[in-house]
Formats: structure tokens, C-alpha cells, sequence
């Protein structure tokens, strides 16, 4: 018994290669983080660059009241040296990027002064301040003189936000990777040794060590999953110990009567072997005329379509169907007119007995035949052997239009490898020969 239990045992986990559950949790947080990082790096971008936009907004702002009273007296003056000093403060103040001046002068063209800090032109993203420059010569006289305008610093600005946003990515990156040490390192010590403890105990297991109980070296006052799955593994044991025992005792109590049971097993075998033959026998072949029916067909005609793919050999199928056999029902009754599809299949067995040669009922009154190793010139001298076979058995058919006995209307139609790629394109093939073999006035071989 112990052999056997050794046997049946599945490998220990010691000569498989294991994937850590705390480093796939580790991971799997580290994604979590990555996502997490990614949407509050992408928020927090956002946030930093509006309060940017609006710090400098701010700045561009205090320049303007500082310096507007000041361009605006000196304008009205003409003093061009202290005009052009406080153009150049204002130019050289960390937040801004480019200074225009326009100066207004009666009856003159506008007088355009600019600075720009830049060689090349900037984008459109950075604040610009406008301002109407009025001077007051005396109390209660307020004469535009110019209008100034402040464009922000563009590299200024992309500096203070990649300034943030790196300190942010940096800022995540450490929380996500804090966070999974912290988890590796809890999950290793709560989970990871003592599922180990408990693979080795497992892996240690035969029948005379079943009564030693798993014990887990935890310090743990509460019950948890793992107490529950310690108690469980010992709970198994127990009942496999006992289930061991029975099995013993019942061994015992069976081996007097092993060989009787044996021959009737034997016996009740080779009847059960018998019926599945009968079953077999029956589910693929029609009831009523005896011949393969449709299931059996489907199973066979893929066989034979891929092996004359595979040896290069010819296929042939003949579609057969019986003329005017509704009228026939209709005349002679329907017990009569399964009668009549019974002595068409003998008909069909007399002329297709060779060995491969597969005759199938695949409808009430449609018949196939699938002929391996024949090309269209002989299906078609087998197809008219079929009209004289069931001619000469005379089976009258008083309604048909084309005959005063029973006859059948023949599709032919043979396997081309280079435009069929599966059975069922054939048997459309044969089909459609079929209709032609119809409208051509039925008791006729159509191709």
C-alpha cells in the first residue's frame, strides 16, 4: 500500500522550477505603481504648469505696475536715455522673454522699441501682458503715449516646470518602490516561509508519516488563513490515515472473491463491447435504406478529399436524386415511397460495391456517392450504370413527367486541387451539376 501511495503522488515541488508568489506581487504592485505614478505625474504636470502660468502672470504683472508710470513719464519727456534704461530693466527681468514699445507720436508713424532675449522664435504658451501707457502733464490730463507690451520668459517657464516634474517622477518613484519592499518584505515573512514549511511537509508525506501533524513556528495568537490551512492539512492526514485503513480492510475482504468478479467484469465487458458495436453500427447508417447516412458521410468524405490531396489521385461524386418523388408520395403513399428508397439503395450497393466507394442517403430523396481513384469519364459511365441498373427494375411512377418508372437525376463532378480547398466545394460542384441535370429534363447525367 505505501508503494502505491508513493507511486500516484505527484513530483515534489523541490525539482520544479518555482515562480515566487512575493516576487509576481511584487510586480504586480510595481505595475499598480507605474499606472499610479503615470496619472499623478501626468496631474500634478498639470497643476505645477498652471501655477507656472499664473506665478509668472503674477511676475509680468508687478513688473508692469512698477515700471508703466515711469516709461509713460519718460515718454511724454522724450527722454530717450532714461527711456532706454528702463526698456533694458524691464528686458532683463528674469520673467520676461521679449519687451515691444510702441510710442505714439501726433501725426507721426508709431515708433516700435523692442528687446528679445531670444535668437529664434518661441511658441504662444507663455503669458502676455498688454498695457496702455498714459501719462498725466497735469492733475486731471491723461494722454495715451504708447503701448507696451510683456511677453513671458518661454525657457524660464519650461525650466521651473521640468524643475517640478522631475522632483514629482523622483518623488513616486521612491513611494513605489518603498511601498513594494515593504510588501515583498511583509509577505516573505508572514506567507512566503511558512508556504514553504508547509510544501516540504507535504513533500515528506507516505503512509507511515501521516500521523505526523504539520506545525507551523509562528507566534501568532489569532487565527488567520494560514492557521485554517494548517488545520486542514492535518485534518486531511487524519482522514487519509483512516481512508488507508479501510481501504487495507476491504482489500482483505475482497481478495476471496477477485476472480469471480474478474469473469464478470469479462463478461459484462464483451457484452457492453457487443452493443457499442451495434450502437456504432447504427449511428451511421440509415434506418430505413440501410446505407451510410449523414453523419457518417461527414466523417468519411474529409478523409477521402485529403487523401486524394495528399497522393494526387482523382475524386469523384455523383449527387442523385429521385425525379418527382413528392408527386410519388403523393400517389403511392409514404409507406410505399420508403419502399421505393430501399430498393434504390439495393440498386446503388449492385452498382457501387468496389472497396472505397462510399454510398450515403444525405436527404428524403438525395443520394451521394464518393468514388475514389475515378475520374469524370468514369463516373459518368458509373452514373449511366446506376439509370440502366434502376431502369431495369421497372418501379413504376405513374406521376413522373419523364418516365412511366421511377428515375433519378445524376450531378457529376470530379476534384480540381488548384480551386477546392476543402470536400464541401466539391459536393457543390456535384450539386450544382445536379440542377443542370434537372432543368436539362431530369433521367440525365449532367457534369
Amino acid at each position: 500500500m505505501g508503494d502505491d501511495f508513493r507511486t500516484v503522488s505527484p513530483p515534489r515541488p523541490q525539482t520544479r522550477v518555482l515562480s515566487s508568489l512575493g516576487r509576481r506581487l511584487v510586480l504586480a504592485t510595481l505595475l499598480f505603481c507605474l499606472l499610479f505614478t503615470l496619472a499623478m505625474v501626468t496631474w500634478r504636470t498639470w497643476q505645477a504648469w498652471e501655477n507656472n502660468l499664473a506665478e509668472m502672470n503674477s511676475e509680468l504683472a508687478l513688473i508692469d505696475q512698477v515700471f508703466q508710470n515711469t516709461l509713460a513719464h519718460a515718454i511724454w519727456e522724450m527722454d530717450r536715455e532714461s527711456l532706454d534704461q528702463q526698456i533694458s530693466s524691464v528686458a532683463t527681468a528674469a520673467p520676461v522673454g521679449r519687451v515691444v514699445l510702441n510710442i505714439l507720436r501726433p501725426g507721426q508713424a508709431p515708433e516700435v522699441i523692442e528687446r528679445n532675449r531670444y535668437t529664434v522664435a518661441q511658441s504662444g504658451v507663455v503669458p502676455v501682458l498688454h498695457r496702455q501707457l498714459i501719462a498725466q502733464p497735469y492733475a486731471g490730463a491723461h494722454e495715451k503715449v504708447g503701448e507696451l507690451t510683456i511677453e513671458g520668459d518661454h525657457n524660464l517657464l519650461w525650466e521651473r516646470l521640468w524643475g517640478e516634474a522631475r522632483s514629482i517622477v523622483i518623488t513616486q518613484i521612491i513611494q513605489s518602490l518603498l511601498l513594494a519592499g515593504l510588501i515583498m518584505t511583509m509577505f516573505n515573512r508572514l506567507v512566503t516561509v511558512h508556504v514553504v514549511h508547509i510544501a516540504r511537509h507535504l513533500g515528506e508525506l507516505a503512509p507511515q508519516t501521516l500521523k505526523h501533524h504539520l506545525k507551523l513556528q509562528r507566534t501568532v495568537h489569532r487565527q488567520d488563513e494560514l492557521s485554517l490551512l494548517e488545520y486542514q492539512v492535518n485534518e486531511l492526514q487524519d482522514n487519509l490515515h483512516a481512508h488507508l485503513e479501510r481501504q487495507h480492510s476491504d482489500e482483505l475482504a475482497l481478495a476471496a472473491s477477485r476472480d469471480q468478479m474478474a469473469e464478470l467484469v469479462e463478461a459484462r465487458t464483451a457484452e457492453l463491447k457487443a452493443a457499442n458495436q451495434a450502437l456504432e453500427e447504427l449511428s451511421r447508417h440509415d434506418a430505413l435504406t440501410g446505407l451510410a447516412n449523414r453523419r457518417y458521410f461527414d466523417e468519411l468524405k474529409e478523409v477521402e478529399f485529403r487523401r486524394a490531396i495528399r497522393h494526387q489521385t482523382p475524386l469523384a461524386v455523383l449527387m442523385c436524386d429521385v425525379d418527382f418523388f413528392k408527386i410519388y408520395n403523393d400517389t403511392y403513399g409514404h409507406m410505399q415511397g420508403d419502399q421505393c428508397l430501399k430498393e434504390i439503395a439495393k440498386t446503388l450497393r449492385s452498382v457501387f460495391g468496389r472497396s472505397g466507394e462510399l454510398t450515403a442517403r444525405v436527404g428524403g430523396e438525395e443520394f451521394v456517392v464518393v468514388l475514389p481513384n475515378i475520374d469524370t469519364t468514369q463516373a459518368c459511365e458509373a452514373a449511366q450504370r446506376l439509370r440502366t441498373a434502376l431502369a431495369a427494375r421497372e418501379l413504376p411512377h405513374s406521376g413522373s413527367k419523364v418516365s412511366p418508372f421511377v428515375t433519378v437525376s445524376i450531378g457529376v463532378a470530379e476534384l480540381e486541387p488548384q480551386t477546392m480547398g476543402h470536400f464541401d466545394q466539391l459536393l457543390q460542384r456535384a450539386d450544382q451539376a445536379l440542377y443542370r441535370a434537372k432543368h436539362q429534363g431530369r433521367d440525365c447525367v449532367a457534369l
